[in-house]
């Protein structure tokens, strides 16, 4: 064992985790609760019984918009149920859905709740509602997601990501984001508000209404934040390739990283200040093309490479079970990674995460959620691909929008 895996065991030695789940009138649950442990957790059921919904729920307790990047008003039952929890963020009623957890921190117990707040705004010609994410940490209600990141961090690996290699840059580059977050809590602030001055300033350009003070103001403060963003970007991806290098190549290969920006490349050139004046410059140079609906370069278009280290292939090109395998490999060195920077270890959910993993793979990768002491919560249709964790795991079936307890014995 090298000195990085005895560190990572040394500060995984303090427990973390989701101990206590609620949910109300989230996706197919009129209400549940789960009682859980630092440790894995083994959820099974038919599919569409709901077992996703219940890792969704947790990637909640974290920044950003859920392993599904769910809208708030997609997430609601359609039938509400009339429940409160004592520990949901206030009553239900004011609420289209609601989360609460107890997670564990080292020694410490913290009460989270979020929920979709129902919001009505008033104006001169109408009112207008809308639901608005809020977040609660130990009944206080905070300003921010990012509040989140202090007590809960989570990776997380589903179905959907089995294209992430093949398809357009967007997903990959909030995939890239999410990896930012749990070293960068300001990142989610800094991409949010890059994201709205930037449909602010593509409205107000095809609006006509040509105000350039105005449109000046937008590039100055895209320009700031998105070199920042940049840069932000670059660290997370110098951090990981220095933390592979040192892994072994063993049966999840290691990957080499790269960033194809714009933004990214001129900051290999020159300082931040510079950089920042030259993409101020570029944005209005590129006005005319928002007119057009062409494509804006800048941090909004970049691009985040995988490479299979050993045979310096890139991950599009790599079978899917190559793919699948790069993937975990990744998600594996990011956990380790903010173990080590954090002190405790990220939740992992791994939903249907044997799926194109052969038995040696799967196995492999039961004894690296064990070694790394996390916990992690795993999807299947049957609890049998997970049998050897019978003394290590929390067994759990899905059934009829219901949690039990898994009767292995019976073979449930």
């Amino acid at each position: 064992m090298n000195n990085t895996a005895l560190k990572i065991q040394e500060q995984s030695t303090e427990k973390s985790g989701v101990l206590r789940l609620t949910l109300t009138d989230f996706r197919n649950y009129p209400f549940l609760r789960i009682s859980a442990a630092p440790g894995p957790v083994i959820i099974t059921g038919e599919n569409g019984s709901g077992k996703t919904n219940i890792l969704e729920a947790i990637s909640f307790l974290t920044p950003g918009r859920g392993l599904r990047s769910a809208r708030l008003a997609d997430i609601k039952r359609i039938t509400p149920a009339l429940v409160t929890d004592e520990y949901a963020p206030t009553e239900i009623a004011n609420f289209s859905w609601a989360i609460s957890a107890t997670v564990q921190k080292g020694f410490e117990e913290i009460e989270i709740g979020t929920a979709a707040e129902k919001t009505v705004r008033e104006s001169e010609d109408e009112s207008r509602s809308f639901e608005r994410r809020i977040v609660k940490i130990d009944g206080n209600k905070v300003s921010s997601q990012s509040e989140l990141g202090k007590y809960v961090s989570a990776n997380w690996i589903t179905p959907q990501m089995d294209r992430l290699f093949r398809g357009g840059s967007q997903p990959r580059r909030s995939f890239l984001d999410r990896l930012v977050y749990a070293f960068d809590l300001e990142h989610a602030r800094r991409t949010a508000n890059f994201e709205h001055w930037y449909r602010e300033w593509c409205q107000l350009l095809k609006s006509g209404h040509n105000d350039n003070s105005w449109l000046k103001s937008l590039e100055e403060n895209m320009a700031a934040t998105g070199v920042a963003i940049a840069a932000a970007r670059r660290e997370q991806i110098a951090k990981l390739n220095r933390f592979i290098e040192s892994e072994p190549d063993d049966i999840f290969p290691n990957v080499l990283l790269e960033l194809d920006g714009m933004i990214e490349r001129l900051l290999d050139k020159m300082p931040a200040v510079d950089a920042e004046d030259y993409y101020q410059n570029l944005l209005q140079k590129q006005r005319r093309n928002v007119l057009y609906n062409d494509g804006i370069d800048g941090v909004n278009r970049t691009d985040f490479k995988v490479y299979y280290r050993k045979k310096r292939m890139p991950a599009e090109l790599c079978s899917t079970g190559e793919q699948k395998s790069l993937l975990v490999s990744i998600i594996l060195a990011q956990s380790k990674c903010q173990t080590l920077h954090q002190g405790f270890a990220p939740v992992l959910l791994l939903d249907e995460a044997a799926a194109h993993l052969d038995d040696q793979k799967r196995e492999a990768l039961l004894e690296k959620i064990l070694d790394l002491r996390t916990q992690a919560w795993i999807t299947a249709t049957t609890p049998e691909p997970f049998l050897r964790l019978k003394d290590d795991a929390l067994f759990m079936t899905v059934r009829n929008n219901q949690v039990f307890e898994t009767n292995l014995s019976a073979g449930e």
